[in-house]
């Protein structure tokens, strides 16, 4: 992925610089952004890798035993508040990254022809529904660059300006604004996609 744009996401360097670097850590936090804080789900990547040896590489983590990857999930402090089935889920979408994609997360928005292309490849991820694949490609869009033609249209609502999700986050600041925004969307009784 490279270097430069600076993710502030988990308030960790460490963990938003391997965000940054590792396109299948940063799929990973999003897979695991769910009932938790975004913070938590965004560095548990790093943790997974430092558990693993070091790295993260979606062909071994494909032939793992299910067992001792929810060993690394469920470690103190663990992944995630459900590590058991998180781990499995990761391990799907491992799979699916090696069946479809070569093992190369990169892969999954390399050289796709339009939004509407990008938003359903990321759909179709383990882990990925509707929502997530529209908040991902936004991060994508926002944070990395990659604008494939329609990509706002099938991002929307996440492509606009207003600090809804992750993918505005760039800063503590913004971050407590997509925090408050959220928080707002929800006493109201509306998703942050409203």
């Amino acid at each position: 992925m490279g270097a430069g744009t600076g993710f502030y996401i988990t308030g960790d360097p460490e963990a938003d610089g391997l965000l940054d670097r590792d396109p299948l850590a940063l799929l990973l936090g999003m897979m695991l952004d769910q009932q938790v804080p975004m913070e938590w789900a965004f560095a548990s990547p790093a943790k997974l890798a430092e558990r693993l040896g070091g790295s993260l590489d979606a062909g071994a983590m494909t032939t793992m035993a299910p067992e001792a990857l929810e060993e690394a999930f469920r470690d103190k402090p663990s992944l995630h508040r459900y590590p058991g089935s998180m781990a499995r889920r990761a391990q799907e979408l491992c799979r699916h990254l090696v069946e479809h994609y070569g093992g190369r997360a990169e892969a999954v928005w390399e050289g796709v022809a339009s939004g509407e292309e990008l938003r359903a490849r990321l759909q179709a991820l383990p882990g990925f529904g509707a929502e997530k694949a529209r908040i991902f490609l936004a991060v994508l869009a926002k944070r990395r660059g990659v604008r494939p033609p329609g990509w706002e249209e099938a991002a929307a609502p996440f492509s606009d300006d207003q600090r809804r999700s992750v993918a505005d986050v760039t800063s503590p600041e913004t971050l407590q604004e997509v925090r408050a925004f959220k928080q707002a969307k929800k006493a109201a009784g509306k998703t942050k996609a409203d």
